[in-house]
């Protein structure tokens, strides 16, 4: 087994998990969006378990698409790092606004941990059978970053 690649999984099921504790904070503490970040909290749940699955079942058979994870355990260590102190700011004396917490969530989306998930569920051309795989069980949850910004929009949020 690639400890590398164990490595970046574990990495980037933390990664999930962190996005989906920051949404889940947003849940409760905006209710006029709170079915909107539970949906994308849940979703980011769901990679976690698709990744951790995926582990379980593929990475001793070398079947792991690791196109899903990256290439740098220090990008995900230190993307987790970030989402960490996020995560803290957000519970402290000081939180985001509304319009920054969506603004944030897309910046989240597009951190390199989540651009590699959602490339991989994008992937049309000779995806590996353990990507059709993964594109399959994950057929619901594309592209937030899209669809938070789309959100933004049909609530006059401006993006920054």
């Amino acid at each position: 087994m690639n400890e590398n690649l164990h490595q970046l999984i574990e990495e980037a099921i933390q990664l999930e998990l962190n996005v989906a504790e920051i949404y889940l904070s947003f849940h409760h503490r905006f209710p006029e969006d709170a079915g909107f970040w539970w949906k994308i909290a849940i979703e980011e749940k769901n990679h976690a378990a698709l990744l951790r699955n995926g582990k379980q079942f593929f990475l001793d058979a070398g079947m792991f698409p690791d196109e899903l994870v990256g290439t740098s355990v220090a990008a995900l260590v230190n993307a987790n790092n970030e989402l960490a102190n996020i995560l803290q700011q957000e519970k402290g004396d000081n939180p985001p606004s509304r319009a920054a917490a969506l603004n944030l969530a897309v910046k989240l989306e597009e951190l390199a941990g989540e651009a590699h998930f959602q490339n991989a569920m994008q992937q049309a051309i000779y995806p590996s059978e353990a990507i059709k795989l993964f594109q399959s069980l994950n057929e619901d949850d594309k592209d937030h970053a899209e669809r938070i910004r789309s959100y933004m929009r049909q609530h006059g949020i401006e993006e920054t």
